[in-house]
Formats: structure tokens, C-alpha cells, sequence
């Protein structure tokens, strides 16, 4: 059997848009008055957030600027202790050369210096000599 369609009654159809139209209008105040009121917590929880990582970047920040005095200062101690070593080193190279030529008969700088101050001595009565 055939239904028939319900009679068409043009005030129970406004009535019920009516209704539709007040659920909406309430549904969209709802929704206002909870983005209201998450705003303010999401903002809360985001103040918060921020002090708490700005507080984490200026510690890491402060630690960062203590390790690079501490390398500051290791490099400083290392660069003392390689001229030290270089100056050792340095000498121990000057003494054996002089060893090497002293074995070899060689002068030393030493040596030279003194002849230079005697061939000047020399020079200097040869010169009153001859005045």
C-alpha cells in the first residue's frame, strides 16, 4: 500500500524553522562563550609556557658563557705551556748545534763575538800607532 505525504502545514513548518534557527543562534553563543573562556586559559597556559622557556634559554645561555670562559682560560693555559715547551725545546736544539760545532772544531757565536772585539782592540792601538 501507498503511503500518503503528510499534509503541508505552513505554520508547523515555520514554527519548527523557528526553532532550528533559536538552536542555531544558541549553539553559536555557546560556542562564542567557551572560545571566551578557553582564550583565556589557552593564553594563561601560554604566558606561562613562555616565562618558563625564557627562563630555560637564559640559563642555557648563562652556562654557555661560563663553558666558553673555561675554554677560554684552558686554551690560555695550554698556549703558556706550549711556548714553555717551544722555549725548552728551543734551547735544547741551540745546545746541541753548539755541541755539534764545537765537535766539528767550529766557533761558537760566543767565540766570534770575543774575536770581534779583539780585532777592534787591535784595530784601534794599530790606528793610535800610526797617529
Amino acid at each position: 500500500m501507498a503511503s500518503t505525504p503528510p499534509e503541508f502545514d505552513p505554520q508547523q513548518m515555520s514554527q519548527r524553522m523557528k526553532d532550528s534557527a533559536q538552536h542555531i543562534w544558541l549553539a553559536g553563543l555557546g560556542a562564542f562563550a567557551k572560545a571566551q573562556e578557553e582564550g583565556t586559559k589557552v593564553f594563561e597556559n601560554l604566558v606561562k609556557e613562555g616565562s618558563q622557556f625564557q627562563q630555560t634559554t637564559q640559563q642555557a645561555q648563562a652556562k654557555m658563557t661560563e663553558a666558553a670562559e673555561k675554554m677560554g682560560h684552558m686554551a690560555a693555559q695550554m698556549g703558556q705551556t706550549a711556548s714553555g715547551q717551544m722555549d725548552k725545546l728551543e734551547s735544547i736544539f741551540e745546545e746541541r748545534v753548539a755541541k755539534a760545532l764545537k765537535h766539528m772544531g767550529l766557533p761558537s757565536a760566543h767565540d766570534l763575538a770575543e774575536l770581534q772585539a779583539r780585532v777592534e782592540q787591535l784595530e784601534k792601538q794599530l790606528a793610535e800607532r800610526k797617529s
